[in-house]
């Protein structure tokens, strides 16, 4: 099926991970899956994840957003593409305290500027019902699962923690680049101890203020930022005590500081950058002005 006609985008990326930006809060019908990855398919508007407004559903919040995969799949949260959509707001209200409201909840945005977007992506869920897992297991701060050998595992003893989508991470003393994540990650993303798929995340701790990570997102891939696996990562850390309150996780496309408050919430901080908007179905995007970055007219053309 083609991706729908007639309908803007705006396309941005936060640290690399590609975002289009759909707003149907003034008219258009939802999109399905078929569309949607026909609209990844498009070279204009290939993403890691759509964020599509739609009209509020909650009183005070700017839009409900839906979150589509390359795969069509839906995902509850998505830290880079909530900033993205955070700095668009922005522009086109003045506002720089907003709320989304997503599957995963509500997330608060402040903006200061492009470069320090913060996104409050609610509290971790530790519990293996909440994860979701399909076996009990009384300590997720390490569960039984490994990759390879049994006398000589490759990967092992993971966490696990739903900070809005279920995250699986695995800690290594060795540089991340040093694992083959693309062979691993759709084993583990798949295997049956996780009944709604999971995004995995390897990663190294290299001191008590910075942690390196990749990430095979559930649905998408290898990917160069994944929001929700920094703050997965880093809560995972917390709990295990290799690392502070407030830590910078390194990604492939760039470090995102990540704090786990009092209240326990987590707060990821970073950049968003806006590279075009265009019309789906169209061949040539239109360039979006760097210094003028707005919110496309809502809706389809007239």
């Amino acid at each position: 099926m083609n991706a729908p006609s007639a309908l803007r985008y705006v396309k941005m990326n936060g640290l690399g991970n590609e975002i289009v930006v759909v707003d149907l809060r003034n008219g258009g019908r939802p999109l399905n899956a078929s569309e949607v990855r026909a609209i990844a398919a498009a070279p204009a508007t290939a993403f890691d994840q759509m964020m599509v407004l739609e009209p509020p559903r909650t009183a005070g919040t700017e839009a409900f957003v839906t979150i589509f995969n390359t795969d069509g799949s839906e995902s509850a949260a998505c830290g880079n593409g909530t900033r993205c959509i955070g700095w668009l707001e922005k522009e086109r209200t003045g506002r720089s305290d907003l709320r989304f409201e997503t599957r995963a909840g509500i997330l608060p945005v402040r903006v200061k500027d492009l470069s320090a977007i913060t996104v409050d992506m609610g509290e971790p869920r530790f519990g293996w019902a909440d994860i979701p897992l399909s076996e009990q297991f009384h300590d997720t701060r390490a569960i039984e699962l490994q990759i390879g050998p049994i006398d000589n595992p490759v990967l092992h003893s993971p966490s696990v923690v739903n900070v809005g989508n279920p995250h699986v991470v695995f800690w290594v003393d060795k540089p991340v680049s040093g694992y083959d994540l693309g062979r691993f990650g759709p084993m583990i993303e798949n295997h049956p101890l996780f009944p709604e798929r999971v995004n995995v995340t390897i990663a190294e701790v290299t001191s008590r203020t910075s942690i390196d990570i990749r990430t095979w997102e559930r649905g998408a891939g290898l990917t160069r930022a994944c929001g929700t696996a920094a703050c997965a990562t880093a809560v995972s850390a917390m709990r295990k005590k290799l690392v502070d309150r407030q830590v910078t996780v390194n990604l492939p496309g760039g470090p995102l500081v990540i704090e786990w408050a009092s209240d326990n919430h987590i707060l990821m901080t970073g950049p968003a950058e806006i590279e075009h908007e265009g019309i789906l179905g169209e061949d040539r995007p239109q360039a979006a002005a760097t210094d003028q970055p707005r919110l496309v007219p809502h809706g389809r053309l007239s």
